[in-house]
């Protein structure tokens, strides 16, 4: 396989973390990291860079934005303009309407590939979970429930995710957003939002808490809540289907915190005596390995070199379940007559 230079913009825990994984990955070659912290060493090995359009100038064929929200967009955009594959984490920016200029530069560049950073459908219970459903065992898909909750914790208030210019806001587009992805693709487009968006606890301006009820295209209800006030680490998602159930309890995280990945099957049983109504017999499979972060580049590293488009991550998911978002948060009249995020300039000429 033809190698593959690659240059990180954004090189906090996200960024260090895609270095990691890239150093296992033979395709890939660090070529340079751009981070505006002072403290970060120098390394004759791995060239560090202050501005990210220096970087971008250099000799890489690929970037990984790993910057807040506010630059994804503006770093994805000038990447595809220099001519450079890019990998973007979420969200894929702060609005839609930032996300449609990064489209329209796409559509200048058809030969460049984007991707963004919706590893979640990745994790071996989600995927296990699609392959049950897709086997049409447990029917049609009538209803799902979500719960994607973290506790805050020291630091939180002043995090600049919980800053409404720099992050376009709160919890949901910063987690919820993960679990939003993963109903389009269980369910497809949504078409109907309810929502109450509340700051319940926290001292900041973006919201603590989304409660949330969707209706998709094809008739299915999802719910969904997303907190930052969940003390105690949650993922849960219940999928009900006509003859039975699927549900995915915990993911593995860098933290190791949200419990055990799990998922859990079960088919309707109204016909056997021998069992009660209302608890079938479940079965149970657990699953102790995280390999998503490298199935992703993994899948970006073949779509630049086998020219093929992006399936998982594309542009246009993106476009969609960030346009969801933005659809819930309309959804609440108290909450989207709030101010909108306004243009944070770049620090330094350039800078993440």
């Amino acid at each position: 396989m033809s190698e593959i230079r690659v240059g990180i913009v954004g090189f906090g825990r996200m960024g260090r973390l895609r270095a990691q994984v890239l150093s296992g990955l033979s395709p890939f070659r660090l070529m340079g990291v751009c981070d505006i912290e002072p403290g970060l060493p120098d390394n004759p090995e791995v060239p560090v860079y202050r501005d990210y359009r220096a970087l971008l100038g250099s000799d890489i064929d690929a970037v990984i934005v790993s910057t807040p929200n506010h630059m994804n967009a503006e770093v994805t955009l000038a990447a595809l303009d220099q001519g450079k594959h890019v990998f973007c984490e979420k969200p894929p920016a702060r609005s839609a309407e930032e996300m449609r200029r990064v489209l329209e530069a796409e559509r200048r560049h058809p030969a460049l590939r984007l991707k963004y950073g919706f590893n979640h459908r990745y994790h071996e219970a989600v995927q296990e979970a699609g392959a049950r459903i897709a086997s049409g065992r447990y029917g049609r898909l009538l209803w799902m429930r979500g719960v994607y909750g973290k506790s805050g914790g020291p630091g939180f208030q002043e995090n600049w995710r919980n800053q409404r210019d720099y992050s376009g806001g709160g919890i949901l587009i910063d987690q919820g957003i993960h679990m939003l992805d993963l109903f389009r693709l269980f369910a497809g487009d949504f078409v109907e939002a309810r929502s109450f968006i509340q700051t319940a606890y926290w001292d900041i301006e973006v919201e603590d808490n989304a409660f949330v009820l969707l209706r998709s295209a094809a008739g299915p209800v999802a719910m969904l809540h997303s907190s930052a006030t969940h003390w105690k680490h949650q993922f849960s998602l219940d999928i009900y289907l006509s003859e039975g159930y699927v549900q995915i309890d915990g993911i593995l995280t860098q933290s190791r915190s949200y419990g055990r990945e799990t998922l859990i099957c079960a088919s309707r049983n109204f016909a056997e005596r021998r069992f009660s109504t209302g608890s079938p017999r479940e079965e149970v499979t657990y699953f102790d390995q995280d390999a998503s972060w490298l199935l992703e580049l993994e899948d970006f590293a073949r779509a630049i070199q086998e020219g093929r488009p992006i399936t998982i991550g594309n542009s246009t998911e993106a476009l969609r379940t960030l346009e969801l978002v933005e659809m819930i948060y309309r959804s609440d009249p108290s909450w989207s007559e709030r101010a909108q995020p306004s243009a944070v300039g770049l620090r330094g000429g350039g800078e993440p």
